[in-house]
Parts: C-alpha cells; sequence; structure tokens
C-alpha cells in the first residue's frame, strides 16, 4: 500500500498542502449541533461528510478511535469505511489511539493498526507512554516495518475547566521526566531517518498560564527529527501566531491540529479548513 517511508510521505503531503490535521471527533454533542441522531447512522454521516469536505485539501485527518468504539462492531464498522474513505481520496491517516500496554498487547495493537493488511491500517497511530517509552518499542518496530508512523504525547498541556489552577509539583516534575524520556526516545528511534523520522511527538498550544517556565513545552525539539503534532488549535484558544512563538525553531515540523473550531458548523467545514490551513501555513513558513 505504501511504498515510501512515513516520514518522507508526510513531508510532502505537508509541503504540498500545508500544515494542518483535522480531527474527526464525532461526539453526541456535535452530532446534536449537526442536526444528526446519535446512533451508528448518525456517526456515518457526519464522519463521512467530513471526509469529502476535508479530504482533498487538508495534509492528514484524524478520526478519533473513541467515538466509533462506543458504537462497537457497528462504531467499528464505520471507522473501517472512513478509513477507506481517506485512502481513496490519498490522505493521511492519522488514528488517535493512544494504546499503551504490555510487549505482547502492543503486538497486537499494532498488527490491528499498522500492518498494511489490517481494515483498520493506518499511516499513523498515537500511542501512550504511560508504562514508559520502552514499552512502544514493538509498535514503533512495526510501524518502520510498513512504513508507517506513531505519535507519542511528550507534555500535553491543555486547561481543565479554566484559565487556572491548583499546581501539583510533583505532577509537573513527572510530566517533565515523561516528556525528558520520550523526546529521548524518540530522537534515538529517528536517527537515520530524513527528512522526517517514524515517531512523532504531541506536544499542546495551550500550557496554564501559571506552569513554571522551566516545564513549559519549551524542551530541545530541535534534535527530535520528527513531526510534532500539536493541538489546541482554535476551540481551545491557540492561534496559528502561538504556534510560531511556542515552536520558532522548528516550525517546519508542526503539524497544527484541530477539530471543533471546523467541525461546529456542517456548511462551513471545508471554509474553515481552507482558512486554518492558510492561516498556519503562512505563520510556520521559514
Amino acid at each position: 500500500m505504501w511504498n515510501e517511508p512515513f516520514g518522507t510521505r508526510l513531508r510532502a503531503r505537508l509541503d504540498k498542502y500545508g500544515p494542518l490535521c483535522v480531527g474527526i471527533d464525532p461526539s453526541p454533542e456535535l452530532l446534536g449541533a449537526w442536526g444528526l441522531d446519535d446512533s451508528p447512522a448518525g456517526l456515518e454521516r457526519f464522519a463521512r461528510t467530513v471526509v469529502a469536505a476535508v479530504g482533498d485539501v487538508a495534509a492528514v485527518v484524524k478520526p478519533q478511535s473513541a467515538f466509533f468504539e462506543r458504537w462497537g462492531s457497528r462504531g467499528i464498522a464505520v471507522l473501517e469505511r472512513v478509513i477507506a474513505d481517506l485512502r481513496e481520496a490519498g490522505t493521511m491517516v492519522l488514528l488517535d489511539v493512544k494504546r499503551g500496554d504490555t510487549a505482547s498487547a502492543m503486538a497486537a495493537y499494532a498488527e490491528a493498526y499498522l500492518d498494511q493488511g489490517s481494515p483498520l491500517a493506518v499511516d499513523a497511530v498515537t500511542l501512550s507512554p504511560h508504562l514508559g517509552f520502552g514499552s512502544l518499542e514493538v509498535a514503533i518496530t512495526k510501524a518502520v516495518a510498513n512504513d508507517a508512523g506513531v505519535f507519542v504525547p511528550a507534555g500535553v498541556f491543555v486547561p481543565a475547566g479554566g484559565s487556572t489552577r491548583a499546581r501539583d509539583p510533583e505532577a509537573d516534575r513527572l510530566r517533565a521526566a515523561n516528556a525528558g524520556e520520550v523526546l529521548a526516545g524518540a530522537e534515538a528511534a529517528n536517527a537515520g531517518h530524513a527528512p522526517l523520522g517514524p515517531v512523532g511527538v504531541v506536544i499542546g498550544t495551550t500550557p496554564p498560564p501559571d506552569l513554571p517556565s522551566d516545564l513549559s513545552p519549551n524542551l530541545p525539539l530541535d534534535r527530535l527529527g520528527g513531526a510534532i503534532l500539536a493541538p489546541g488549535l482554535g476551540a481551545q484558544g491557540a492561534s496559528p501566531a502561538d504556534l510560531a512563538r511556542l515552536f520558532a525553531g522548528v516550525r517546519q515540523a508542526v503539524v497544527p491540529s484541530v477539530s471543533g473550531a471546523v467541525l461546529a458548523d456542517p456548511d462551513r467545514v471545508r471554509d474553515l479548513t481552507l482558512r486554518y490551513r492558510d492561516e498556519c501555513a503562512d505563520h510556520l513558513s521559514p
């Protein structure tokens, strides 16, 4: 299915279509806003409409697996059709699954999502490093063998319930240590791969305003060698200008992710996607 490494294909997509990833997050609230039933039929109508609107203008599309999984086999069947639609459109698919487990379970997850013969095979998946970056090795190995990629959270700072919150110094230190481990692991995995390696990281664009400066997303990203998925654009408060400021030294590696800001109005999905895409391209250009 793919005959070039993930990083080569991603770089080509970003250069051709501009830096933007559009999330497909068919929550019950969004289905209702679209006038659709909260059902597998409504789920399919929503998701495939988004694919038709953005599949030929966005570099990457990111379905959120949880919203499909909640409908069991019927939802997974919809997800398979959405992935097939995106493949037909030539769009890169990043499936947001955040899997993280022991080696044998990770091998099974990798086979499900990264084996090119699987009906759920995608270009890349999100993984969770909560058992340590080393626990992801089997999935990374499978990704490289199949010209696919993975994205691992490395300091995702998204406000929860307001602009300020109580600080937990120990939690902050653990989060910083986790970010360092992820970045070091990604750097090692990406060595020898160009223009982008198979392991990207996820770094949110909206840190709490009271986050200590030494724990901010201002990490040594110039050595990463992979892409940076940057959620938080639009509804969560980040702007394309914020991206340029936060990732000043690695702008060309950033893949901004937007969902709610372009999905709220079914009649404007394509237009809003083009607007965000072009604004991100303007701000992230060298």
